[in-house]
């Protein structure tokens, strides 16, 4: 009763950096699981994708993220290709739109020949 409250703040002020760092905790704890759960995967599934994008060849059956199956024809330049969809229907795609290659093609006389 007799202890005016500037005392009682100052005594308890050792006790509030413990206090703050274990209210921390929880948050500290809950990024680390998020990052191995969530972040770390799919931070692996982008690598996997940008690999499979850049070895794309000719000759090679894709799915696009529109659905369209198609083999690829000719390779333009590093940010599209050339896909054939049906007899005779060509058509251009951004490299980064691929889904899924199904099946590699065949090398190239070229690329046989080194």
């Amino acid at each position: 009763m007799f202890i005016t409250p500037a005392f009682a703040q100052a005594a308890g002020a050792a006790g509030d950096t413990n206090s703050m760092l274990m209210s921390l905790l929880p948050f500290a704890m809950i990024f680390v699981i998020m990052y191995f759960l969530i972040l770390r995967p799919q931070q692996r599934k982008a690598k996997e994708h940008a690999n499979l994008v850049k070895n794309i060849r000719r000759g090679d059956t894709v799915v696009t993220s529109g659905g369209l199956v198609g083999k690829v024809t000719k390779v333009v330049d590093d940010e599209q290709i050339e896909m054939e969809v049906s007899d005779g229907v060509r058509i251009r795609q951004m490299r980064q739109m691929i889904a899924t290659v199904r099946s590699k093609g065949e090398p190239t006389s070229e690329a046989a020949a080194s």
